[in-house]
């Protein structure tokens, strides 16, 4: 039984059409759709060289993006949002300890097999790592 979706949200057209499917799917079990949003920053970084307007126009895009996911939700539906830093498929892997999730849904960055290869992506390490379903939306 799903209850618990997370989506996480980045502003792609990927991440658009996941939240779409989560809304679909949310709409059809019931399940509470929680978003989040990942700036893709490591505490190394927000140590040694980002200022604090920086940081604080990163986290002004994050809630745009996840204010955008968000508003596309009927009423009926239950939703919350979350902002986090760091590596984004860490975070979210670490929000799966903190949070109850039946599924995720989220988006496929679109990358080819060989650019797959050499630079990973957040959705195939997820798929690999997470201890619950997730389904990747072209």
């Amino acid at each position: 039984m799903v209850k618990n979706i997370l989506v996480p949200v980045d502003g792609s057209e990927g991440s658009d059409h996941a939240v779409a499917q989560a809304v679909e799917l949310a709409r059809a079990t019931g399940a509470k759709l929680s978003f989040l949003y990942v700036a893709n920053i490591n505490q190394l970084a927000i140590n040694a060289c980002l200022t604090d307007a920086i940081l604080d126009a990163v986290t002004k895009a994050g809630d745009v993006i996840l204010d955008k996911a968000t508003a596309t939700v009927p009423d009926d539906i239950e939703k919350e949002s979350f902002s986090e830093t760091g590596s984004p498929a860490v975070v979210i892997l670490d929000f799966l300890e903190d949070h109850p999730v039946d599924l995720i849904v989220m988006g496929s960055r679109g990358l080819g097999a060989i650019k797959g290869v050499l630079l990973g992506s957040v959705s195939q390490y997820v798929v690999e790592q997470a201890k619950c379903p997730v389904l990747v939306v072209k």
